[in-house]
Protein backbone atom coordinates (compact mmCIF):
# COMPACT_ATOMS: atom_id res chain seq x y z
CA UNK A 1 0.00 0.00 0.00
CA UNK A 2 2.69 2.51 1.02
CA UNK A 3 4.62 2.06 -2.69
CA UNK A 4 0.99 2.43 -4.55
CA UNK A 5 0.37 5.70 -2.77
CA UNK A 6 3.83 7.22 -3.14
CA UNK A 7 3.45 6.10 -7.03
CA UNK A 8 0.22 7.60 -7.21
CA UNK A 9 0.92 11.37 -5.49
CA UNK A 10 4.24 11.41 -7.38
CA UNK A 11 2.58 10.78 -10.58
CA UNK A 12 0.34 13.53 -10.05
CA UNK A 13 2.50 15.86 -8.91
CA UNK A 14 4.82 15.27 -11.45
CA UNK A 15 3.23 15.15 -14.68
CA UNK A 16 1.56 18.66 -15.03
CA UNK A 17 5.55 19.90 -14.84
CA UNK A 18 7.20 17.24 -17.00
CA UNK A 19 6.31 19.25 -20.27
CA UNK A 20 8.07 22.73 -18.97
CA UNK A 21 11.25 20.47 -18.43
CA UNK A 22 11.42 18.09 -21.54
CA UNK A 23 10.11 18.34 -25.16
CA UNK A 24 6.58 17.56 -25.04
CA UNK A 25 6.55 15.55 -28.46
CA UNK A 26 8.96 13.30 -27.40
CA UNK A 27 7.37 10.06 -25.95
CA UNK A 28 7.05 9.30 -22.34
CA UNK A 29 7.68 5.68 -20.62
CA UNK A 30 7.09 5.28 -16.68
CA UNK A 31 8.84 3.18 -14.88
CA UNK A 32 7.75 1.96 -10.78
CA UNK A 33 10.14 0.33 -9.19
CA UNK A 34 10.17 -1.19 -5.59
CA UNK A 35 14.08 -1.63 -3.80
CA UNK A 36 13.87 -4.49 -1.79
CA UNK A 37 16.43 -6.93 0.04
CA UNK A 38 15.78 -10.88 -1.29
CA UNK A 39 17.85 -13.59 -0.58
CA UNK A 40 19.89 -14.53 -3.88
CA UNK A 41 22.35 -17.74 -4.74
CA UNK A 42 24.27 -16.66 -7.58
CA UNK A 43 27.96 -19.02 -6.54
CA UNK A 44 25.36 -21.51 -4.93
CA UNK A 45 25.45 -19.83 -0.97
CA UNK A 46 22.63 -17.65 0.49
CA UNK A 47 23.09 -13.89 0.41
CA UNK A 48 21.25 -10.77 0.65
CA UNK A 49 20.82 -9.53 -2.36
CA UNK A 50 18.93 -5.76 -3.56
CA UNK A 51 16.13 -6.89 -5.66
CA UNK A 52 14.07 -4.20 -7.96
CA UNK A 53 10.66 -5.40 -7.99
CA UNK A 54 11.89 -8.74 -6.96
CA UNK A 55 14.35 -8.93 -9.85
CA UNK A 56 18.02 -9.57 -9.65
CA UNK A 57 19.53 -8.43 -11.75
CA UNK A 58 16.99 -5.77 -12.19
CA UNK A 59 14.62 -4.91 -15.56
CA UNK A 60 16.15 -3.46 -18.38
CA UNK A 61 14.97 0.10 -19.28
CA UNK A 62 14.26 -0.12 -23.35
CA UNK A 63 13.74 3.03 -24.60
CA UNK A 64 14.20 5.26 -27.97
CA UNK A 65 16.01 8.24 -28.49
CA UNK A 66 14.85 11.69 -26.85
CA UNK A 67 12.31 9.55 -24.71
CA UNK A 68 11.19 10.98 -21.68
CA UNK A 69 11.92 8.22 -18.73
CA UNK A 70 9.68 8.51 -15.49
CA UNK A 71 11.06 6.31 -12.74
CA UNK A 72 9.55 6.05 -9.51
CA UNK A 73 12.12 4.20 -7.35
CA UNK A 74 10.24 3.36 -3.91
CA UNK A 75 13.28 2.53 -1.12
CA UNK A 76 12.13 -0.48 0.92
CA UNK A 77 15.49 -0.85 2.50
CA UNK A 78 16.82 0.19 5.86
CA UNK A 79 19.78 2.68 4.37
CA UNK A 80 19.66 5.43 2.28
CA UNK A 81 19.46 4.21 -1.65
CA UNK A 82 20.11 6.17 -4.95
CA UNK A 83 20.57 4.83 -8.73
CA UNK A 84 22.79 6.05 -11.09
CA UNK A 85 22.78 5.78 -14.67
CA UNK A 86 25.90 4.94 -16.72
CA UNK A 87 26.20 6.14 -19.64
CA UNK A 88 23.28 8.59 -19.84
CA UNK A 89 24.10 12.21 -19.85
CA UNK A 90 21.48 13.73 -18.20
CA UNK A 91 22.00 16.34 -20.25
CA UNK A 92 21.69 20.35 -18.82
CA UNK A 93 20.33 18.04 -15.69
CA UNK A 94 22.98 16.94 -13.45
CA UNK A 95 20.48 16.91 -10.64
CA UNK A 96 19.20 13.88 -11.78
CA UNK A 97 22.65 12.08 -12.13
CA UNK A 98 21.77 9.96 -9.33
CA UNK A 99 25.24 10.00 -7.12
CA UNK A 100 25.55 11.66 -3.70
CA UNK A 101 27.52 14.81 -5.37
CA UNK A 102 24.32 15.65 -7.13
CA UNK A 103 21.48 14.18 -5.78
CA UNK A 104 19.93 13.36 -2.03
CA UNK A 105 19.83 10.11 -0.80
CA UNK A 106 16.33 8.47 -1.08
CA UNK A 107 15.49 7.39 2.89
CA UNK A 108 14.26 4.42 3.54
CA UNK A 109 10.24 4.10 3.19
CA UNK A 110 10.50 6.94 1.21
CA UNK A 111 10.47 7.42 -2.93
CA UNK A 112 11.49 10.05 -5.64
CA UNK A 113 11.09 9.71 -9.00
CA UNK A 114 13.83 10.45 -11.41
CA UNK A 115 12.93 12.95 -14.91
CA UNK A 116 15.26 11.83 -17.30
CA UNK A 117 15.49 12.07 -21.23
CA UNK A 118 17.90 10.24 -23.16
CA UNK A 119 18.44 13.18 -25.33
CA UNK A 120 20.51 12.64 -28.61
CA UNK A 121 21.62 9.44 -27.39
CA UNK A 122 21.45 5.44 -28.61
CA UNK A 123 23.27 2.61 -27.68
CA UNK A 124 24.05 -0.05 -24.43
CA UNK A 125 24.35 1.11 -21.13
CA UNK A 126 23.37 -0.12 -17.40
CA UNK A 127 21.97 1.55 -14.33
CA UNK A 128 23.48 0.47 -10.90
CA UNK A 129 23.30 1.85 -7.46
CA UNK A 130 25.83 3.94 -6.20
CA UNK A 131 25.81 4.30 -2.82
CA UNK A 132 26.77 2.55 0.33
CA UNK A 133 28.86 -0.43 -1.54
CA UNK A 134 25.12 -1.21 -2.52
CA UNK A 135 26.17 -2.68 -6.11
CA UNK A 136 27.79 -5.58 -4.34
CA UNK A 137 24.62 -6.93 -3.37
CA UNK A 138 22.85 -5.92 -7.10
CA UNK A 139 20.71 -3.01 -7.68
CA UNK A 140 21.32 -3.02 -11.38
CA UNK A 141 20.47 -3.78 -14.90
CA UNK A 142 20.44 -3.30 -18.52
CA UNK A 143 19.46 0.29 -20.48
CA UNK A 144 19.03 -0.01 -24.22
CA UNK A 145 18.52 3.17 -26.05
CA UNK A 146 17.16 2.48 -30.15
CA UNK A 147 17.25 4.49 -32.40
CA UNK A 148 14.13 6.48 -34.04
CA UNK A 149 12.84 4.27 -36.66
CA UNK A 150 13.44 7.23 -39.43
CA UNK A 151 17.29 7.02 -38.31
CA UNK A 152 18.92 4.04 -40.62
CA UNK A 153 21.15 1.47 -38.66
CA UNK A 154 24.15 0.25 -40.25
CA UNK A 155 22.94 -3.58 -39.85
CA UNK A 156 19.74 -5.19 -40.20
CA UNK A 157 17.49 -5.91 -37.49
CA UNK A 158 18.72 -9.07 -35.25
CA UNK A 159 16.47 -12.07 -34.49
CA UNK A 160 16.74 -11.39 -31.19
CA UNK A 161 18.44 -8.84 -28.58
CA UNK A 162 20.09 -10.01 -25.24
CA UNK A 163 21.04 -7.76 -22.36
CA UNK A 164 24.29 -9.57 -21.04
CA UNK A 165 25.24 -8.15 -17.43
CA UNK A 166 28.93 -9.74 -16.45
CA UNK A 167 30.80 -8.96 -13.30
CA UNK A 168 32.70 -10.15 -10.76
CA UNK A 169 30.88 -11.16 -7.43
CA UNK A 170 31.57 -11.88 -3.88
CA UNK A 171 29.73 -14.47 -1.65
CA UNK A 172 29.95 -12.08 1.22
CA UNK A 173 27.11 -9.88 1.89
CA UNK A 174 28.04 -5.62 1.08
CA UNK A 175 27.57 -4.91 4.38
CA UNK A 176 30.51 -7.43 5.00
CA UNK A 177 32.59 -5.33 2.10
CA UNK A 178 31.79 -1.93 3.40
CA UNK A 179 32.28 -2.38 6.90
CA UNK A 180 35.90 -4.10 5.43
CA UNK A 181 36.73 -1.13 3.67
CA UNK A 182 35.81 0.94 6.43
CA UNK A 183 38.00 -0.47 8.74
CA UNK A 184 41.38 1.13 6.15
CA UNK A 185 41.52 -2.89 4.47
CA UNK A 186 41.70 -3.63 1.31
CA UNK A 187 39.22 -6.24 -0.73
CA UNK A 188 40.44 -9.96 -1.20
CA UNK A 189 39.84 -11.01 -5.43
CA UNK A 190 36.08 -12.10 -5.84
CA UNK A 191 34.90 -15.52 -5.21
CA UNK A 192 33.54 -15.64 -8.92
CA UNK A 193 31.92 -14.26 -11.73
CA UNK A 194 28.36 -13.87 -12.60
CA UNK A 195 26.72 -13.91 -16.31
CA UNK A 196 22.94 -12.05 -15.69
CA UNK A 197 23.62 -12.80 -11.42
CA UNK A 198 24.26 -16.64 -11.93
CA UNK A 199 27.22 -18.26 -11.31
CA UNK A 200 26.58 -21.05 -13.51
CA UNK A 201 23.86 -21.94 -16.40
CA UNK A 202 22.70 -18.74 -17.96
CA UNK A 203 21.25 -19.30 -21.51
CA UNK A 204 20.70 -17.37 -24.36
CA UNK A 205 18.10 -18.93 -27.07
CA UNK A 206 18.74 -18.77 -30.65
CA UNK A 207 17.83 -20.58 -34.02
CA UNK A 208 19.89 -21.82 -36.27
CA UNK A 209 20.88 -19.17 -38.72
CA UNK A 210 19.78 -16.28 -36.99
CA UNK A 211 21.84 -13.32 -35.99
CA UNK A 212 21.34 -11.82 -32.28
CA UNK A 213 22.71 -8.63 -30.54
CA UNK A 214 24.29 -9.38 -27.72
CA UNK A 215 24.24 -6.02 -25.20
CA UNK A 216 27.66 -7.08 -22.95
CA UNK A 217 28.42 -4.72 -19.37
CA UNK A 218 31.03 -5.16 -17.14
CA UNK A 219 28.82 -4.54 -14.06
CA UNK A 220 31.05 -5.85 -11.81
CA UNK A 221 33.50 -4.42 -8.87
CA UNK A 222 37.04 -4.93 -9.64
CA UNK A 223 37.80 -7.07 -12.80
CA UNK A 224 38.46 -6.68 -16.45
CA UNK A 225 36.54 -9.90 -18.46
CA UNK A 226 37.06 -11.82 -21.28
CA UNK A 227 34.17 -12.70 -23.39
CA UNK A 228 33.94 -15.81 -25.50
CA UNK A 229 31.52 -18.22 -27.33
CA UNK A 230 32.70 -21.32 -28.12
CA UNK A 231 33.20 -21.99 -32.02
CA UNK A 232 31.32 -18.47 -32.59
CA UNK A 233 32.69 -15.13 -34.28
CA UNK A 234 31.45 -11.90 -32.79
CA UNK A 235 31.07 -9.00 -34.85
CA UNK A 236 31.53 -5.53 -33.05
CA UNK A 237 28.61 -2.93 -34.00
CA UNK A 238 28.77 -0.31 -30.78
CA UNK A 239 30.30 0.59 -27.94
CA UNK A 240 28.47 2.58 -25.38
CA UNK A 241 26.49 4.66 -27.81
CA UNK A 242 28.95 4.85 -30.95
CA UNK A 243 28.52 2.58 -34.05
CA UNK A 244 31.93 1.34 -34.63
CA UNK A 245 33.64 -0.38 -37.74
CA UNK A 246 32.14 -3.93 -37.61
CA UNK A 247 35.28 -6.07 -36.70
CA UNK A 248 35.05 -9.52 -35.57
CA UNK A 249 36.46 -10.93 -32.93
CA UNK A 250 36.68 -14.29 -30.79
CA UNK A 251 37.15 -12.83 -27.76
CA UNK A 252 36.23 -9.32 -26.13
CA UNK A 253 38.27 -7.63 -23.73
CA UNK A 254 35.20 -6.07 -21.58
CA UNK A 255 36.96 -3.66 -18.69
CA UNK A 256 35.30 -3.07 -15.62
CA UNK A 257 32.44 -0.04 -16.61
CA UNK A 258 32.10 -0.97 -19.71
CA UNK A 259 29.40 -1.61 -23.01
CA UNK A 260 29.86 -3.28 -26.12
CA UNK A 261 27.03 -4.95 -28.87
CA UNK A 262 28.39 -7.71 -30.92
CA UNK A 263 26.43 -9.15 -33.32
CA UNK A 264 26.26 -13.11 -33.06
CA UNK A 265 25.03 -15.47 -36.06
CA UNK A 266 24.14 -18.87 -35.01
CA UNK A 267 26.11 -20.58 -38.11
CA UNK A 268 27.52 -23.75 -36.45
CA UNK A 269 25.77 -27.56 -35.94
CA UNK A 270 22.65 -27.57 -33.85
CA UNK A 271 24.13 -28.24 -30.25
CA UNK A 272 24.80 -26.12 -27.28
CA UNK A 273 27.59 -24.38 -27.12
CA UNK A 274 29.82 -22.73 -24.12
CA UNK A 275 29.35 -18.79 -23.51
CA UNK A 276 32.66 -18.35 -20.98
CA UNK A 277 33.34 -15.05 -18.97
CA UNK A 278 37.03 -15.35 -17.37
CA UNK A 279 38.77 -12.89 -15.37
CA UNK A 280 41.75 -10.98 -16.90
CA UNK A 281 45.07 -9.58 -15.51
CA UNK A 282 44.98 -11.84 -11.95
CA UNK A 283 46.89 -14.02 -10.40
CA UNK A 284 44.44 -16.29 -10.20
CA UNK A 285 42.03 -16.68 -13.28
CA UNK A 286 38.30 -17.05 -12.45
CA UNK A 287 36.16 -17.98 -15.18
CA UNK A 288 32.41 -18.78 -15.09
CA UNK A 289 29.89 -20.28 -18.29
CA UNK A 290 26.84 -20.06 -19.73
CA UNK A 291 25.41 -21.64 -22.66
CA UNK A 292 23.88 -20.31 -25.93
CA UNK A 293 21.32 -23.15 -26.95
CA UNK A 294 20.30 -24.18 -30.37
CA UNK A 295 16.47 -24.32 -30.84
CA UNK A 296 17.09 -27.99 -32.63
CA UNK A 297 19.78 -28.22 -30.42
CA UNK A 298 20.80 -32.38 -31.20
CA UNK A 299 23.00 -32.60 -27.99
CA UNK A 300 24.20 -30.50 -24.65
CA UNK A 301 27.75 -28.40 -24.81
CA UNK A 302 30.75 -30.45 -25.44
CA UNK A 303 34.20 -30.55 -25.58
CA UNK A 304 36.80 -28.48 -23.37
CA UNK A 305 36.36 -24.88 -22.53
CA UNK A 306 37.31 -22.24 -25.00
CA UNK A 307 40.55 -21.01 -23.54
CA UNK A 308 41.34 -17.07 -23.47
CA UNK A 309 43.72 -14.33 -23.08
CA UNK A 310 44.98 -14.07 -19.32
CA UNK A 311 47.94 -12.04 -18.61
CA UNK A 312 48.99 -10.35 -21.94
CA UNK A 313 48.57 -6.46 -22.23
CA UNK A 314 49.56 -5.83 -25.47
CA UNK A 315 47.16 -8.09 -26.61
CA UNK A 316 44.29 -6.38 -25.07
CA UNK A 317 45.84 -3.03 -26.03
CA UNK A 318 46.10 -4.25 -29.57
CA UNK A 319 42.09 -4.65 -29.67
CA UNK A 320 41.27 -1.60 -28.42
CA UNK A 321 43.40 0.35 -30.57
CA UNK A 322 41.03 -1.49 -33.49
CA UNK A 323 38.13 -0.58 -32.27
CA UNK A 324 37.08 2.53 -34.27
CA UNK A 325 33.86 4.50 -34.96
CA UNK A 326 32.01 4.24 -38.22
CA UNK A 327 32.37 7.56 -39.61
CA UNK A 328 29.71 7.14 -42.09
CA UNK A 329 27.31 5.15 -40.27
CA UNK A 330 24.52 7.43 -38.56
CA UNK A 331 24.15 8.04 -35.04
CA UNK A 332 21.12 9.21 -32.88
CA UNK A 333 20.88 11.73 -35.37
CA UNK A 334 20.60 11.00 -39.30
CA UNK A 335 24.05 12.96 -40.23
CA UNK A 336 27.18 10.54 -40.16
CA UNK A 337 29.31 10.30 -36.59
CA UNK A 338 32.32 11.28 -38.96
CA UNK A 339 30.54 14.56 -39.49
CA UNK A 340 32.14 16.06 -36.19
CA UNK A 341 35.88 16.21 -36.71
CA UNK A 342 36.98 16.36 -33.02
CA UNK A 343 40.30 15.98 -34.55
CA UNK A 344 40.61 19.71 -36.40
CA UNK A 345 39.51 21.51 -32.86
CA UNK A 346 42.33 22.77 -31.07
CA UNK A 347 42.19 21.83 -27.00
CA UNK A 348 41.90 24.75 -25.03
CA UNK A 349 43.43 22.78 -22.16
CA UNK A 350 45.19 19.64 -21.01
CA UNK A 351 43.96 17.73 -17.66
CA UNK A 352 46.63 15.04 -16.77
CA UNK A 353 44.97 13.15 -13.95
CA UNK A 354 47.26 10.37 -11.62
CA UNK A 355 46.23 7.36 -9.41
CA UNK A 356 47.75 6.22 -6.09
CA UNK A 357 47.35 4.34 -3.42
CA UNK A 358 48.40 4.46 0.35
CA UNK A 359 47.98 4.80 4.02
CA UNK A 360 45.87 8.15 5.48
CA UNK A 361 45.44 7.94 9.46
CA UNK A 362 46.22 4.11 9.20
CA UNK A 363 43.54 3.29 6.79
CA UNK A 364 44.00 2.41 3.00
CA UNK A 365 43.12 5.20 0.59
CA UNK A 366 43.09 6.08 -3.25
CA UNK A 367 43.36 9.61 -5.06
CA UNK A 368 43.93 11.15 -8.38
CA UNK A 369 46.33 13.55 -8.34
CA UNK A 370 47.01 13.06 -4.26
CA UNK A 371 43.35 14.38 -3.19
CA UNK A 372 41.42 11.08 -1.68
CA UNK A 373 38.05 11.88 -1.73
CA UNK A 374 35.30 12.69 0.61
CA UNK A 375 31.80 13.16 0.25
CA UNK A 376 30.62 16.51 2.38
CA UNK A 377 27.15 16.77 4.07
CA UNK A 378 25.48 18.23 1.17
CA UNK A 379 25.49 17.21 -2.55
CA UNK A 380 27.76 19.51 -4.22
CA UNK A 381 25.49 20.61 -6.71
CA UNK A 382 22.75 22.00 -4.26
CA UNK A 383 24.98 23.65 -2.56
CA UNK A 384 26.19 25.06 -5.59
CA UNK A 385 22.73 25.77 -6.77
CA UNK A 386 21.80 27.68 -3.78
CA UNK A 387 25.14 29.25 -3.18
CA UNK A 388 25.75 27.51 -0.16
CA UNK A 389 29.07 28.02 1.54
CA UNK A 390 31.67 25.74 3.50
CA UNK A 391 30.45 22.66 1.74
CA UNK A 392 33.79 22.62 -1.29
CA UNK A 393 35.68 24.90 -3.40
CA UNK A 394 36.77 24.99 -6.80
CA UNK A 395 40.27 24.16 -7.44
CA UNK A 396 40.28 21.56 -4.47
CA UNK A 397 41.88 19.48 -6.68
CA UNK A 398 45.02 20.05 -9.37
CA UNK A 399 44.80 19.37 -12.55
CA UNK A 400 48.46 18.13 -12.71
CA UNK A 401 49.94 15.10 -10.52
CA UNK A 402 51.63 16.99 -7.71
CA UNK A 403 53.60 14.09 -6.66
CA UNK A 404 53.16 14.50 -2.91
CA UNK A 405 51.59 12.61 -0.67
CA UNK A 406 47.80 11.55 -0.42
CA UNK A 407 45.55 13.71 1.97
CA UNK A 408 42.10 13.69 1.96
CA UNK A 409 39.61 16.82 0.70
CA UNK A 410 36.07 16.60 -0.98
CA UNK A 411 37.82 17.57 -4.37
CA UNK A 412 36.11 19.38 -7.37
CA UNK A 413 37.63 20.82 -10.52
CA UNK A 414 36.57 23.64 -12.49
CA UNK A 415 35.86 23.75 -15.98
CA UNK A 416 34.78 26.14 -18.48
CA UNK A 417 31.57 25.43 -20.15
CA UNK A 418 32.19 24.57 -24.06
CA UNK A 419 35.91 24.22 -23.96
CA UNK A 420 37.25 21.62 -25.55
CA UNK A 421 39.87 19.90 -23.71
CA UNK A 422 42.65 17.05 -23.21
CA UNK A 423 42.71 14.62 -20.53
CA UNK A 424 45.65 12.28 -19.62
CA UNK A 425 44.98 9.55 -17.53
CA UNK A 426 48.25 8.18 -16.46
CA UNK A 427 48.39 4.71 -15.00
CA UNK A 428 52.06 4.39 -12.85
CA UNK A 429 50.75 1.36 -11.04
CA UNK A 430 50.74 -2.38 -12.13
CA UNK A 431 47.00 -3.14 -11.77
CA UNK A 432 44.94 -1.81 -14.56
CA UNK A 433 42.31 1.42 -14.22
CA UNK A 434 39.14 2.08 -15.76
CA UNK A 435 38.05 5.79 -15.69
CA UNK A 436 34.15 6.92 -16.41
CA UNK A 437 33.06 10.38 -16.32
CA UNK A 438 29.68 11.14 -16.19
CA UNK A 439 27.30 13.54 -18.83
CA UNK A 440 29.37 13.30 -21.55
CA UNK A 441 30.53 10.70 -24.13
CA UNK A 442 34.03 11.26 -25.11
CA UNK A 443 37.24 9.98 -28.05
CA UNK A 444 40.06 7.82 -26.66
CA UNK A 445 42.50 9.20 -28.84
CA UNK A 446 45.17 7.35 -27.54
CA UNK A 447 46.76 4.84 -25.37
CA UNK A 448 50.48 3.64 -24.79
CA UNK A 449 53.04 2.20 -22.45
CA UNK A 450 54.90 4.21 -20.42
CA UNK A 451 54.69 8.12 -19.35
CA UNK A 452 53.01 10.55 -21.46
CA UNK A 453 54.62 13.21 -22.69
CA UNK A 454 53.08 15.76 -25.20
CA UNK A 455 55.34 14.20 -27.47
CA UNK A 456 52.45 11.57 -27.24
CA UNK A 457 50.03 13.32 -29.49
CA UNK A 458 52.12 12.33 -32.77
CA UNK A 459 50.34 9.26 -32.36
CA UNK A 460 47.09 10.10 -31.81
CA UNK A 461 43.94 8.92 -33.69
CA UNK A 462 42.38 12.27 -34.91
CA UNK A 463 40.35 10.97 -37.57
CA UNK A 464 38.09 7.69 -36.09
CA UNK A 465 38.75 7.47 -32.11
CA UNK A 466 35.41 5.57 -30.79
CA UNK A 467 33.72 8.07 -28.82
CA UNK A 468 32.11 6.33 -25.41
CA UNK A 469 31.85 6.56 -21.48
CA UNK A 470 34.50 4.76 -20.18
CA UNK A 471 38.31 4.27 -21.11
CA UNK A 472 40.94 1.38 -19.11
CA UNK A 473 44.31 2.55 -18.99
CA UNK A 474 46.67 -0.51 -18.75
CA UNK A 475 49.04 -1.12 -15.97
CA UNK A 476 51.94 1.18 -16.65
CA UNK A 477 50.59 2.91 -19.20
CA UNK A 478 48.43 6.20 -20.19
CA UNK A 479 45.22 6.68 -22.17
CA UNK A 480 44.02 10.15 -23.64
CA UNK A 481 40.65 11.58 -24.74
CA UNK A 482 39.68 14.29 -25.94
CA UNK A 483 36.02 16.35 -24.58
CA UNK A 484 33.72 18.66 -25.58
CA UNK A 485 32.20 20.32 -22.80
CA UNK A 486 28.63 21.16 -24.05
CA UNK A 487 27.19 19.44 -20.71
CA UNK A 488 26.46 22.40 -18.00
CA UNK A 489 26.59 20.69 -14.34
CA UNK A 490 28.25 18.66 -11.56
CA UNK A 491 29.96 15.32 -12.92
CA UNK A 492 31.51 12.31 -11.39
CA UNK A 493 34.50 11.46 -12.91
CA UNK A 494 35.77 8.06 -11.29
CA UNK A 495 37.51 4.44 -11.02
CA UNK A 496 35.18 2.32 -12.18
CA UNK A 497 37.10 -0.29 -9.53
CA UNK A 498 34.56 -0.02 -6.89
CA UNK A 499 36.16 -0.53 -3.77
CA UNK A 500 38.86 2.27 -4.77
CA UNK A 501 35.83 4.68 -5.90
CA UNK A 502 34.61 4.13 -2.08
CA UNK A 503 38.13 4.81 -0.49
CA UNK A 504 38.43 8.35 -2.60
CA UNK A 505 39.78 7.93 -6.14
CA UNK A 506 36.93 9.75 -7.75
CA UNK A 507 36.15 13.96 -7.73
CA UNK A 508 33.27 15.96 -9.41
CA UNK A 509 34.07 18.01 -12.45
CA UNK A 510 32.30 21.56 -12.21
CA UNK A 511 30.89 22.54 -15.88
CA UNK A 512 30.28 26.20 -15.21
CA UNK A 513 28.51 28.79 -16.81
CA UNK A 514 27.36 32.18 -15.96
CA UNK A 515 24.53 31.94 -18.12
CA UNK A 516 20.83 31.15 -16.41
CA UNK A 517 19.12 30.09 -19.60
CA UNK A 518 17.18 27.03 -19.60
CA UNK A 519 19.00 26.52 -23.05
CA UNK A 520 22.30 25.69 -21.12
CA UNK A 521 21.05 24.06 -17.89
CA UNK A 522 17.66 23.50 -16.15
CA UNK A 523 16.54 24.29 -13.42
CA UNK A 524 16.65 22.07 -9.88
CA UNK A 525 14.14 19.44 -10.07
CA UNK A 526 10.67 20.31 -8.45
CA UNK A 527 10.38 17.10 -6.81
CA UNK A 528 13.97 17.43 -5.80
CA UNK A 529 14.99 16.27 -2.38
CA UNK A 530 17.01 18.58 0.04
CA UNK A 531 19.30 17.42 2.68
CA UNK A 532 22.08 18.39 4.55
CA UNK A 533 22.61 21.97 4.51
CA UNK A 534 20.01 22.45 1.98
CA UNK A 535 17.52 21.12 4.13
CA UNK A 536 14.75 23.81 4.33
CA UNK A 537 15.21 25.53 0.95
CA UNK A 538 12.64 25.50 -1.87
CA UNK A 539 12.93 23.64 -5.19
CA UNK A 540 10.73 25.85 -7.59
CA UNK A 541 6.53 26.49 -6.97
CA UNK A 542 4.50 23.67 -8.34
Amino acid sequence: MPLNLAVAASICSLFCSLFAIVSAEDPYRFFNWNVTYGDIYPLGARQRGILINGQFPGPDIHSVTNDNLIINVFNSLDEPFLLSWNGIQNRRNSFEDGVYGTTCPIPPGKNFTYILQVKDQIGSFYYFPSLAFHKAAGGFGGIRILSRPRIPVPFPDPAGDYTVLIGDWYKSNHTDLRAHLDKGKKLPLPDGILINGRGSGAAFNVEQGKTYRLRISNVGLQNSLNFRIQNHKMKLVEVEGTHTLQTTYSSLDVHVGQSYSVLVTADQPAQDYYIVVSSRFTSTVLTTTGILHYSNSAGPVSGPIPGGPTVQIDWSLNQARSIRSNLTASGPRPNPQGSYHYGLINTTRTIRLSSSAGQVNGKQRYAINSVSFIPADTPLKLADYFKIGGVFHVGSISENPTGGGIYLDTAVMGADYRAFIEIVFQNDEDIIQSYHLNGYQFWVVGMDGGQWTSASRSQYNLRDAVARVTVQVYPKSWSAIYIALDNVGMWNLRSESWARQYLGQQFYLRVYTASTSLRDEYPIPKNARLCGKAAGRHTRPL
